[in-house]
């Protein structure tokens, strides 16, 4: 990060006070805005570190994180949210968002997905509803989901971001974990699937009144830490460049022009009316997933009620027997 290559960078599991506060440090001549989301028992481990002035930061809380009585995974003590930040660049303002959603522990017995839909809908919402003036809206982060994947598909959908990631470019898949070539995948997962899984991103969408594109998508790191046999993290890095400009008056009018003949309103109106079935269709399957999550928690408190019962009854029998 201190070679000066990236304006803008988006980090996870900085659980370290201490350790952040030495990123700063080793950053700060390239890097000198920065910003660390606080929230929770050990804190969100969500920062923001940037070239621009930071003019404002934000952090959104979520209503569902995991479970307390978890210890072992340890979600929910991290308070986990998606944190905002306002930069100033070039007199423009980009919103920048980074999250961490829900860890995905047992993908075939996965207690979790509802928590991780909700935070996607969550975040989505949120992201829309921070539009504002913003030229620019970036979210980067640990998303622990796969495209196709129902919070992916909501969180998409929902926010209309974009996807830096374009496989047709690329040409095969890219993981971002458990791939083969990270020193910390576990050998049976990297047999299994090589590739790894792509479960980090950038996403972004770009305001009204402006034009852009994406200029490059890649994992900017090599596999290990040079002169060491361990990889930088268990997640790869991502790294995505995007060029915006003020559109012209000019391209204004004539897109106003192309839009007026039936053929491009007619293909325009079913792109929207397409998105707008796929994002019905996530929110009616986040909606089963989350009554079938209900259900279970119920289930569950009569557990625990049952068993809080039953450590009381015997607590008063041996208070009895020693008196």
């Amino acid at each position: 990060m201190a070679s000066g290559n990236y304006d803008i960078v988006s980090l996870q599991e900085v659980w370290s006070d201490s350790d952040y506060q030495y990123l700063r440090q080793r950053v700060g001549n390239v890097l000198p805005f920065c910003h660390y989301f606080y929230s929770g028992v050990v804190g969100s481990g969500l920062a923001i570190l940037s070239r621009y002035p930071i003019v404002s930061a934000f952090f959104h809380a979520w209503s569902v994180n995991g479970y307390m009585h978890r210890i072992q995974h340890g979600d929910w003590f991290g308070g986990k949210g998606v944190g905002m930040a306002k930069i100033s660049v070039n007199d423009q303002l980009v919103h920048v968002y980074v999250a961490h959603l829900h860890a995905e522990y047992n993908r075939q017995c996965d207690d979790y997905m509802a928590h991780r839909v909700i935070q996607a809908h969550d975040t989505a919402q949120f992201i829309e509803s921070t539009r504002g003036q913003a030229v620019l809206q970036v979210l980067a982060g640990d998303l622990n989901t796969e495209p196709g994947d129902l919070a992916y598909r909501v969180l998409v959908t929902s926010s209309k971001l974009k996807d830096s990631y374009d496989r047709k470019a690329i040409g095969s898949a890219v993981g971002t974990n458990e791939c083969h070539t990270n020193s910390y995948t576990d050998p049976t997962a990297a047999k299994q699937q090589p590739n790894g899984k792509r479960i980090d991103y950038v996403m972004y969408r770009i305001g009204d009144n402006y034009d852009g594109r994406l200029l490059e998508h890649r994992l900017p790191l090599p596999g290990r830490v040079p002169g060491q046999t361990f990889s930088y993290s268990d997640h790869e890095a991502v790294y995505a460049k995007l060029i915006l400009k003020k559109s012209s008056s000019t391209s204004t009018i004539q897109n106003l022009i192309a839009c007026s003949s039936g053929k491009e309103e007619s293909c325009d109106r079913m792109s929207r009316e397409e998105s707008q079935r796929e994002a019905v269709l996530a929110l009616r399957e986040s909606v089963a997933i989350c009554s079938e999550s209900l259900k279970q928690l119920e289930s569950h408190r009569r557990s625990y009620t049952l068993m809080a019962i039953g450590v009381i009854i015997v607590l008063i029998n041996l208070l009895e027997l020693q008196a």
